[in-house]
């Protein structure tokens, strides 16, 4: 058996074809990788003169929860949605190839433009004064990447139930409520309080408060149960992909 034959050649070589396939396509690369960088820049140097570091640490932290549920939403959901309608998911699960490769390579292309986009933000950020030390630094990177996880997992239940257009109208109304009611674009006390509430049930939300408390920004609520909410919801987020991997006919 050749390496390339073995499961973890299958592995890695669906893995590098999906990170191929994402970065030659612009307008996936466009919304997902520079939107969120561009949004963070424009509002803590453009608009703000001299920005506060504190702001802008504290913005850092949500923008970094924004950046990786684009990537999450849109390669998982939408992109799932069209492969499915155009018969590819059909001949994969035909093919010898493991399903979980089939998902591990959608994650691997989430990640990496993810982390395309918070080195972008993170950039912006020194520039805007932030300073953080490594450990911070590495918890909080670690922070926004696993952020796609969840994301990704409700992105792909969408995309084994719904039509491409239809997953991409609900990946986009779940991009931009995400990141609103989350509080990730301003803080969520600053949010009317039926926002707050509802904000309550997005995993934004959570993940944001964590990354807030990385950056030693205000938080709203017990940290430990921000940690178990955003579990849960992972969890749950993982049923709602498996059933819907397992009931799609294709």
């Amino acid at each position: 058996m050749t390496i390339a034959a073995l499961p973890t050649g299958i592995w890695r070589r669906e893995a590098v074809a999906e990170l191929k396939r994402s970065w030659r396509l612009p307008q996936f690369l466009l919304p997902t990788v520079l939107t969120p960088a561009a949004f963070y820049a424009l509002f803590t140097l453009a608009i703000s003169r001299t920005p506060s570091p504190a702001v802008a640490a504290a913005s850092l932290a949500g923008y970094g929860v924004f950046a990786a549920i684009g990537p999450a939403l849109f390669g998982f959901g939408a992109g799932v949605a069209m492969e499915r309608e155009q018969g590819l998911i059909e001949l994969k699960r035909v093919s010898p190839l493991p399903a979980g490769a089939f998902v591990a390579a959608k994650l691997v292309a989430a990640l990496a433009a993810t982390a395309a986009a918070i080195a972008l933000i993170y950039l912006a950020a020194i520039l805007a004064g932030v300073r953080l030390s490594a450990g911070p630094w590495l918890l909080l990177a670690a922070l926004h990447l696993a952020s796609t996880l969840p994301f990704g997992l409700i992105g792909l239940g969408l995309g084994m139930r719904m039509s491409g257009k239809g997953a991409v109208a609900v990946a986009n109304a779940l991009f931009l409520g995400s990141a609103v009611l989350g509080g990730l674009w301003i803080p969520s006390t600053m949010l009317p309080g039926w926002m707050q509430a509802v904000g309550q049930f997005a995993p934004s939300y959570h993940l944001g408060q964590l990354a807030r408390a990385i950056v030693g920004a205000d938080t709203i609520g017990s940290l430990p149960v921000h940690v178990m909410v955003t579990v849960g919801m992972t969890l749950a987020a993982a049923g709602w992909a498996w059933t819907g991997w397992r009931r799609s006919p294709a």
